[in-house]
């Protein structure tokens, strides 16, 4: 009885919905549904580079020194997204800031602002004991000859709040043009971080391959800490400009040394057994530990291989962390061609 009762009653919606005006003029054909927003072909946010899909091995590529054995070699799979070319910088940064104050300070509350969004400058002097940062805590986010520098001092929430207003910012300008909105801002996975630091390369222990820190002409390929106490062998005392040593094969500057980076997800140790083999995240509310990766001008080389995983706590901000954004590829398949 009940499927005569549904067969009845699909039978009747057929027949209303054959006198419907949406279907008139396709002559009873599947066509879906209509006055769908427009969609072009998806653009390369400005600032970022495209990273095709692909598989690699992840995982350390080189001895494991602390003997964690918190990082071993697994194949994965990561299908195709945008990364900002460099970490954000601080004139990047303030542009959120200057926004937020103007548009959300009612919303939000200055002390909000000025204590969770704000950059904290004073890990300048509270990272390091015995450090005259009075001179960085004062200029480094303020005075305009650090504006191209990377931002530091801001903990993994608000470089999360930070994505979740560029996507507004950018999809409230789409929306006025009657386009459909772009996928959202975010976080790197650690596993797309690793993936993009690669650049295309299998089992490359640096971003631009390795296994040597200099280039044949002696120079530097990084920001980071060459030697015992010996800071400036590379150009810079602290950190440096973004884009100041070559990119990768992707076109990505710094994903070794300058400032490490925060990823979206979770520390685990054993996530390497445990997460999925395609487009892996960890993605625990309950876990403070958040993953860093890349090391930064204050780490000794270790910490800039591909490989190496490392955490902070997610309400901590350092002198030495700082981000940058990464968004995923949607209506193409991995070895299509990016635009």
């Amino acid at each position: 009885m009940n499927k005569l009762l549904a067969l009845s009653l699909f039978a009747l919606s057929g027949a209303l919905l054959g006198g419907c005006s949406f279907s008139k003029g396709f002559e009873g054909e599947l066509v879906g549904a209509q006055d769908r927003p427009y969609y072009n072909p998806q653009e390369v946010p400005f600032g970022m580079v495209p990273c095709p899909g692909g598989t690699f091995h992840m995982g350390q590529t080189d001895q494991d020194i602390s003997a964690s054995m918190v990082n071993m070699n697994k194949q994965v799979t990561i299908a195709g997204f945008y990364m900002d070319e460099t970490e954000i910088t601080n004139n990047k940064y303030r542009q959120f800031i200057e926004a937020i104050k103007q548009d959300s300070l009612d919303v939000l509350g200055e002390e909000y602002v000025m204590t969770e969004l704000y950059p904290d400058t004073t890990v300048w002097v509270r990272d390091f004991t015995y450090h005259m940062g009075d001179p960085l805590l004062e200029y480094y986010y303020t005075h305009p000859a650090f504006d191209d520098y990377p931002v530091v001092g801001v903990d993994w929430f608000a470089a999360k709040y930070f994505c979740n207003w560029r996507t507004k910012y950018r999809n409230a300008t789409r929306e006025e043009r009657g386009d459909a909105a772009d996928p959202n801002f975010r976080l790197p996975s650690e596993a797309e971080w690793e993936y993009a630091a690669r650049g295309g390369r299998e089992g490359a222990t640096y971003p631009w391959g390795g296994p040597y820190l200099r280039n044949t002409k002696g120079c530097m390929l990084a920001n980071f800490k060459p030697g015992r106490g010996d800071y400036v062998s590379d150009g810079y005392a602290y950190t440096s400009e973004v884009g100041s040593f070559f990119p990768n094969d992707f076109g990505l500057y710094d994903m070794s040394g300058n400032v490490a980076e925060w990823c979206d997800d979770a520390y685990m140790e054993a996530s390497v057994p445990v997460v999925w083999d395609l487009n892996p995240t960890n993605p625990d509310d309950n876990e403070p530990r958040k993953v860093v990766r890349g090391g930064s001008w204050k780490d000794i080389a270790y910490f800039l291989e591909t490989g190496t995983r490392n955490f902070e706590y997610q309400d901590s901000a350092r002198s030495y962390i700082g981000f940058r954004c990464s968004m995923i590829q949607i209506g193409m398949g991995s070895n299509s061609k990016l635009n």
